[in-house]
């Protein structure tokens, strides 16, 4: 029975490292999309005052998430294809994840990203980001940066703060062909 439960450790703790992997195999060939949560941000939501041009009115990164966010880019560097564009939410949280990682020269914000308004706003980003993802054709890699809301309304699926969604592209159908988790 002991060495049952061994195995069955070993197992589950084998197969996110072989995940983690797959997803490194893809970025290294380059032209991949992916959809990236923002680095740690202690809490949830934002406060009331929320102003999206003021950072002190929102959710921001923690020094663990500033740390994570640098610890991804130096990663990504060090194991990827070049990342040719990266796309951030104007929230301060994912843009700091964003120039922290790749650098603020590779930053364009891209308003659809943002958390959304209500659910007929919803439908409008996600239109809107599944026709930049439909239209990439580069050879480098483009990263995503968003929130959780985002991420579950465009795969069906979480990701942790951090985490990277390597995505299957296939018209308005999209899924995760792999993911890397940071932290």
């Amino acid at each position: 029975m002991f060495r049952l439960l061994v195995v069955i450790i070993l197992l589950f703790s084998v197969f996110p490292a072989q995940a983690t992997e797959a997803g490194w195999a893809l970025l290294r060939n380059g032209g991949q999309v992916v959809l990236m949560r923002h680095a740690i941000a202690p809490g949830s939501g934002d406060p009331a005052n929320f102003d999206i041009e003021n950072c002190g009115t929102q959710r921001n990164l923690s020094e663990r998430g500033r740390l994570q966010a640098r610890r991804i880019g130096a990663l990504v560097d060090a194991r990827a294809a070049p990342v040719e564009k990266v796309l951030a939410s104007r929230y301060c949280r994912t843009r700091d994840t964003a120039t922290q990682a790749f650098g603020s020269d590779m930053v364009e914000l891209f308003p659809a990203l943002d958390l959304p308004a209500d659910d007929s706003a919803m439908e409008q980003q996600k239109a809107e980001i599944l026709a930049r993802i439909n239209d990439y054709t580069g050879s480098g890699n483009l990263f995503l940066i968003t929130h959780l809301e985002i991420i579950e309304a465009l795969i069906g699926a979480s990701a942790r703060e951090g985490e990277a969604i390597i995505l299957s592209r296939g018209g308005d159908n999209l899924h995760a062909a792999a993911r890397i988790k940071f932290n």
